[in-house]
C-alpha cells in the first residue's frame, strides 16, 4: 500500500472513532488516548508529507519524480545502478552548449566559453545523479519503511478498535435481550484493542532516532551535492575570467564592406563601331561628319536586383548566380526570401544576397 493510501486510511479510522453510533452516544475515549491520537496523526503527516516533498525537490517534474520512485536500495547497494536512469536538467543544458560551442570553432571566445560552460554543467548533473541515489537509498526508502511499518500499524489497530467499539456499543444497547456474558466478553475485546491502538501509537511517537538518523543522512547528502557543485562553479568561474580577459584583449575587428561593382546598361555596339586609336586623334570624314549622339546608360524599368554575393542553391526551387548578375524580380515570398528569373531559371533565393534596384509593385 502506498503511503498516501496509509495516510488516508489513517485519517479516516482516526475519525470513526468519534461517530455516534445508530442515533446514540458512542463509547467516549479518555483524554489521554485522545492527546495520543492527535500527536500520532500530527507525525503520520509530517513524514508523509515530507516524504512527497522531498520527491519534488529532486525532481519537479512528475514524469522524472516517477522514475525516481523506481530506483531501489539493494540495487545500489549490489552496484547495479550508476545513474537513476534519466537525463538531468543540467545535462540537457550542457549539452545544448557544448554542441554549439564545438560548431562555433575554437577561433571564437564565444564558442570556447561555451563548450566550458558546458562541460563544467554535465559535471553537475553527474553530482545531481548521485544526490538523488543518496537520498533514495538514505532517506526516502528508510523513511517510507516508517511509513509503511508504523503508520500502518497504527491504522490497522484503530480501523480494529473501531469495529470493536461498535460491537461493544451494539451489545450494550441489546441489554436485556442478550446475555451479560456476551456484553462482557464485546468490553473486554474493545479495551483489549484500546490497548494495541495505544501501544502502536506509542510507538510511531518512538522513532525520534530513526527520524534523526534519516534527517542527518539527508542534510549530509545536501551538503556534498552542493560543495561538489561550488568546486565545479570555482574552477568554470577562474575559467570564465580568463576568457574575459582574453576577449578584451583581443583586436577588434572593423568591417569593410566589399567594393559594389558598377554595371553599364547602354546600348550594345555595332559590329561597325570602331574604337579610337587615340583620346586625342580627330577622326577624319570624306563627306559630313556624322551626328554625334550623347552615350546613355538607361536605367532598368522592370523590378530587378542586383547579386551582391555567389549564391550556390541547397533546396530544390532556389535560384543559384554569381556576384553581380542582374535578376528580374517575379515575386516575394516573405521578408526574408524573393522570387525571381535569371538566364531562363526561376526560383527563389535570399534578400541580403542582393541588391533591389527596382522595386516590386505594391
Amino acid at each position: 500500500m502506498s503511503v498516501a493510501g496509509i495516510k488516508k486510511q489513517f485519517y479516516k479510522a482516526s475519525q470513526m472513532v468519534s461517530e455516534k453510533v445508530g442515533g446514540a452516544e458512542g463509547t467516549k475515549m479518555d483524554e489521554d488516548f485522545k492527546d495520543l491520537e492527535r500527536r500520532a496523526d500530527l507525525r503520520s503527516k509530517a513524514v508523509v508529507e515530507v516524504l512527497n516533498k522531498t520527491s519534488e525537490y529532486l525532481q519537479p517534474d512528475p514524469a522524472t519524480r516517477a522514475k525516481l520512485a523506481m530506483l531501489t536500495t539493494v540495487s545500489r547497494i549490489r552496484g547495479q545502478v550508476n545513474s537513476p536512469g534519466y537525463e538531468q536538467p543540467e545535462a540537457r543544458l550542457g549539452d545544448s552548449m557544448t554542441k554549439y560551442g564545438s560548431n562555433l570553432g575554437e577561433e571564437t571566445i564565444f564558442g570556447k566559453s561555451l563548450v566550458d560552460i558546458g562541460d563544467s554543467m554535465k559535471q553537475v548533473a553527474q553530482v545531481k545523479d548521485s544526490l538523488d541515489i543518496d537520498m533514495k537509498q538514505n532517506f526516502i526508502d528508510p523513511l517510507q519503511a516508517v511509513a509503511e511499518k508504523e503508520i500502518k500499524d497504527a491504522q490497522h489497530h484503530l480501523k480494529k478498535l473501531e469495529g470493536r467499539r461498535l460491537d461493544y456499543d451494539y451489545k450494550k444497547k441489546r441489554q436485556g435481550k442478550i446475555s451479560d456474558e456476551e456484553i462482557r466478553l464485546a468490553l473486554e475485546k474493545f479495551e483489549e484493542s484500546k490497548e494495541q491502538t495505544e501501544s502502536a501509537m506509542h510507538n510511531l511517537l518512538e522513532t525520534d532516532v530513526e527520524l534523526m538518523s534519516q534527517l542527518s543522512a539527508f542534510v549530509d547528502a545536501l551538503v556534498q551535492y552542493h560543495q561538489q557543485s561550488l568546486e565545479v562553479m570555482k574552477g568554470l568561474s577562474t575559467r570564465m575570467k580568463g576568457r574575459m580577459n582574453e576577449a578584451q584583449s583581443h583586436p577588434k575587428r572593423e568591417y569593410t564592406s566589399k567594393p559594389r561593382s558598377s554595371v553599364d546598361y547602354g546600348q550594345a555596339e555595332t559590329s561597325n563601331s570602331r574604337p579610337s586609336s587615340s583620346a586625342a586623334s580627330t577622326p577624319v570624314y570624306s563627306h559630313a561628319p556624322p551626328v554625334q549622339r550623347p552615350s546613355i546608360k538607361s536605367k532598368p524599368t522592370e523590378p530587378c536586383c542586383k547579386a551582391l554575393f555567389d549564391f550556390q542553391p541547397e533546396n530544390e526551387g532556389e535560384l543559384g548566380f554569381r556576384d553581380g548578375d542582374i535578376i528580374t524580380l517575379t515575386g516575394r515570398l516573405d521578408e526574408n526570401w524573393l522570387e525571381g528569373r535569371l538566364r531562363g531559371k526561376m526560383g527563389y533565393f535570399p534578400t541580403n544576397y542582393v541588391e533591389v534596384m527596382v522595386p516590386l509593385p505594391h
